[in-house]
């Protein structure tokens, strides 16, 4: 690790020496050296975590417990056009207040805010009575595979408890302070193809065509909502994505017919229970079909308690704001989290994630460090 910029604490400063890292996923780029050489400067003990191509850290201060771990990615994704670009998207220009650069908002800005928090925080208190610790990805934007879920894994099997975990995901629509995650809905996609027999147009009697079987069945599929929602989830709902037949002729009966579809589901289901709803309703129409599933995260809530209150009090106090407990949105590696703590999202405006000219109010940069400063005021002092 050769650090050969000097070390900086402040948060509007971080991010732009993060975004000048081009790490668009899995490529690290050295964004991950420039964390771990703040982090021990700040007394950290830093694992540098490689699984495939991805590099990972998991950072610690202190060996006590309660453990109150701040979560994110460095991984960007790509500029896509970049003449549409009004800045160099690497360049972490500042114009008229803002940050603007691939992963302003998405979500290099909430790790800077980190670790600025974490200082703020040792300035004025000192070590905290239990530990904390940083848990940073370079896997979120791709398969999320080699990423936050190999690092918990890698926790267990050391025998490292995470005991709270705030997730620095872009939460808020619009403006700082008006939505925090304490859960996320589940994602199935499913890709489904209806086996016939191909033949000639004239004679349909010699062949079996797929088409208006797959045709009934996603009617059948999406003919009743799959639920109405409950207290803290938006109704589940199914759509279809693509349908594809591939016969690029106009005589002949096709084989195969496939569609994709992807359902966003509630607590009100399981990724094991609409697997056995889509195999029930094919059944019916056809037994001559294949699903191929890829459950990509289950649905999860975090219930009121400590965390919760510890991030709204915090809010509240740096903007006056009581943020929206949501579970709207696509998922994050909360999903994964949530099997070994209680965790929730709260990070900063997310209008722009993922656009050309990317950016996030350096106001909104310096609120949000003093936001996480105060999580870790409440949280310990709790």
């Amino acid at each position: 690790m050769i650090i050969t910029q000097p070390l900086s604490f402040d948060p509007l400063t971080l991010s732009q020496i993060l975004i000048r890292c081009p790490s668009v996923t899995p490529d690290a780029v050295g964004v991950l050296d420039v964390l771990e050489a703040h982090l021990v400067a700040l007394g950290f003990c830093c694992h540098r975590l490689p699984f495939g191509e991805v590099d990972n850290l998991y950072a610690r201060l202190g060996t006590a417990q309660p453990n109150f771990c701040f979560a994110g990615h460095v991984d960007v994704v790509p500029v896509g056009a970049r003449e549409g670009w009004s800045v160099d998207p690497f360049a972490a220009v500042l114009r008229d207040g803002q940050l603007y650069g691939r992963g302003a908002s998405d979500m290099k800005s909430g790790i800077a805010a980190f670790v600025a928090a974490v200082k703020q925080y040792l300035d004025v208190h000192g070590a905290p009575d239990g530990s904390i610790s940083l848990l940073i990805t370079g896997d979120e934007e791709g398969p999320a595979i080699n990423g936050t879920k190999k690092v918990l894994e890698w926790l267990a099997a050391q025998g490292e408890t995470l005991d709270a975990c705030v997730v620095g995901e872009p939460t808020n629509p619009t403006t700082l302070g008006e939505m925090a995650k304490v859960g996320r809905r589940g994602s199935l996609n499913a890709m489904l193809t209806v086996h016939g027999r191909q033949g000639h147009v004239a004679y349909p009697e010699r062949g079996v065509n797929p088409i208006p079987l797959l045709l009934r069945i996603l009617q059948d599929l999406t003919a009743q909502p799959l639920d109405t929602g409950n207290a803290h989830f938006q109704p589940s709902h199914l759509e279809v994505t693509s349908v594809d037949v591939g016969n690029s002729v106009t005589n002949v009966i096709p084989a195969t017919a496939t569609a994709r579809l992807n359902i966003r589901f509630n607590t009100e289901h399981t990724g094991a229970s609409l697997s056995r709803w889509l195999h029930q309703v094919c059944a019916q129409v056809t037994p001559d079909y294949t699903l191929d599933l890829q459950i990509s995260g289950e649905a999860f809530l975090t219930p009121p308690g400590r965390l919760s209150e510890t991030v709204i009090a915090a809010v509240a106090a740096v903007i006056g704001r009581t943020p929206e407990l949501s579970t709207t949105g696509g998922t994050s590696d909360a999903r994964f989290i949530k099997d070994y703590c209680p965790v929730i999202e709260f990070g900063g405006v997310g209008a722009t994630m993922h656009q050309v000219d990317e950016h996030m109010a350096v106001a909104d940069i310096v609120a949000l460090a003093r936001i996480y400063q105060r999580m870790l005021e409440g949280y310990f002092k709790a």
